[in-house]
């Protein structure tokens, strides 16, 4: 995994990779090294490795749907995030989209409102994502997003820049997916699908098409109970 990074007001590169069994490494490429300690505790969230996977696991293990696939990928996490509000973009991006046109949508993007950065080239990296100021006030035209889609970003980065919707884990789940819902166009799959990425375990996506497809029409029905 490689991806562009800001931290403070400098770019860098992130890079993870597997390094064994029970470990990841974590490459920094940084213009100073002051933050270094805070670079790495969230690489540490891009793969959940703090998450608590014992609470769940033991609930979890008894259900008849869940509890075979939990026996089969022991450890497995739901993903985390470098930067919350890149992937609420993407969030609202990917709505009713398959994968590559979301990902086409999102180069654009990248392309058109991210900073360039020269030299990341070899690297197969080229832009940092844009800020949500940048995106609170850009122009979305000529991206491929409907009108309803782009609105929604304007909104939500507006949101973002002023401190609207804290995506820091400052503030519980319930007023996060208040916050989310409240604007326009945003409704509880994309609120919970981000408070999942962030950490939140309670998060649930239950209106999921994909995740209720998945599941016997039994464990499916309970997913209303959670709504």
């Amino acid at each position: 995994y490689r991806r562009s990074i800001v931290v403070g007001a400098d770019p860098g590169v992130l890079e993870l990779w597997r390094g064994g069994e029970d470990h990841l490494v974590v490459r920094a490429h940084l213009p100073h090294w002051e933050e270094l300690v805070h670079v790495v505790h969230r690489a540490r969230r891009i793969a959940s490795l703090d998450f608590d996977l014992d609470e769940p696991a033991s609930h979890l293990a008894r259900d008849p749907t869940i509890g075979p696939l939990l026996e089969t990928r022991p450890g497995l996490r739901p993903p985390g995030t470098w930067d919350a509000f890149e992937t609420g973009v993407r969030a609202i991006i990917g709505q009713q989209v398959t994968l590559a046109h979301a990902n086409t949508i999102a180069g654009r993007l990248v392309e058109q409102l991210g900073t360039r950065v020269p030299g990341l080239e070899p690297l197969g990296l080229t832009h940092t994502f844009p800020s949500a100021a940048t995106l609170a006030g850009a122009d979305l035209d000529g991206l491929g997003l409907t009108p309803a889609r782009a609105h929604g970003i304007g909104l939500f980065a507006r949101a973002v820049a002023e401190d609207a919707v804290r995506l820091d884990r400052s503030i519980g789940l319930d007023p996060l997916i208040a916050s989310i819902t409240a604007l326009d166009g945003l409704g509880p799959w994309t609120a919970h699908y981000l408070a999942l990425r962030l950490g939140e375990p309670d998060a649930c996506p239950t209106t999921d098409l994909a995740l209720r497809r998945a599941l016997p029409r039994r464990a499916a029905a309970a997913l209303d109970d959670l709504a």
